[in-house]
């Protein structure tokens, strides 16, 4: 058992360490490409960081498809969005209150819970296909047109712009061509370790005889939501916890517009109706709980230590929901 499960486990872990360095690699290199292209810092916020802070998911969504394993694909979007919310927000709420900007409040989280609504709705029929995947990509040139609009409408003074602006100086300065070797290799990279992950959870799930998606629901989701743990963490000793929730909302967004939208395109397949009728509504239940929680109290929109507290319980439920789920199989 060990000897079988060695070289599986090896790629796992590997390929999940440089999914997450590589990933930050990517991200820089990609900020720094478009500052030297002189893109606008708002749609550089947008767009670069925004999406950059998916690219794990994308890759390994991609690659898992084109393996023929969509189920892992779908459990990792479904997986990453649970994660950002109980473990993500929910950990670092715990190591820091998080003051709620009213933009994020009133604009990303009540579009982010429709999005999540009408992707359910989309699939309740217990299929992604093709077309499905083509509603998705729309939305997603959607919602960011919308997103950078919206952005480039707000004040200078706007706190959003100032948190963006912060971000982009946060990352360190290069030079085009370090820009452009940053970007390249760190997506080579990241390609390749999201293979060796891909490869290494499949032989997993099938030498346990455990779906794919329960794979990717929980160690996949995880591990590609390593890189927004690690900001989060860095965010909340600095005393900037509040930089995380836009982050969080941004990457819920593509985890769901893009992410979701890839085994739709290269590998449309019926869901699993534990998906359908499980995991999406309590990916529904924490965005919902985020949403809530971030309702302004007496003046204030914060998200306290004891609401980080339920989330990440909340989180650890659902993982000895999904632990009992896979040995029922």
């Amino acid at each position: 058992m060990l000897t079988t499960l060695l070289l599986p486990s090896l790629l796992l872990i590997i390929g999940l360490a440089l999914l997450v360095w590589s990933s930050d690699i990517f991200i820089d290199g990609a900020a720094s490409t478009a500052k030297h292209l002189s893109i606008s810092p708002l749609v550089i916020g947008v767009v670069v960081l925004g999406f950059g802070t998916s690219m794990p998911e994308v890759v390994v969504a991609t690659l898992a498809s084109l393996d023929n394993s969509p189920g892992l694909a779908i459990g990792n979007a479904v997986g990453s969005n649970i994660a950002n919310i109980g473990l993500v927000l929910g950990f670092t709420a715990l190591i820091a209150p998080i003051v709620v900007k009213s933009s994020i409040l009133k604009r990303e989280l009540p579009v982010l819970l429709a999005i999540s609504i009408g992707a359910y709705l989309l699939v309740l029929d217990g299929q992604l296909g093709f077309y499905d995947g083509i509603i998705l990509v729309i939305a997603l040139v959607a919602v960011m047109g919308w997103m950078i609009k919206a952005n480039k409408s707000l004040d200078p003074k706007d706190p959003l712009v100032d948190d963006t602006k912060h971000e982009l100086e946060e990352m360190p300065e290069l030079t085009k061509n370090k820009a452009l070797l940053f970007l390249v290799v760190g997506l080579v990279i990241l390609m390749i370790s999201a293979k060796m992950m891909v490869s290494g959870a499949v032989d997993i799930a099938n030498y346990f005889e455990v779906p794919e998606v329960v794979i990717g629901l929980t160690i996949i989701a995880i591990g590609t939501s390593l890189p927004e743990l690690a900001a989060a963490i860095s965010a909340a000793r600095k005393n900037e916890a509040d930089l995380m929730i836009g982050n969080i909302v941004g990457s819920n967004l593509f985890n769901i517009l893009a992410v979701l939208a890839v085994p739709a395109l290269l590998a449309p397949s019926l869901l699993d109706s534990s998906v359908l009728y499980l995991d999406m509504p309590i990916m529904l239940g924490f965005t919902l709980a985020m949403l809530l929680m971030a309702i302004p109290r007496k003046g204030k929109a914060v998200i306290q230590r004891s609401q980080g507290i339920l989330l990440v319980l909340l989180f650890i439920a659902f993982l000895i929901l999904l632990y009992f789920r896979s040995i029922a199989v």
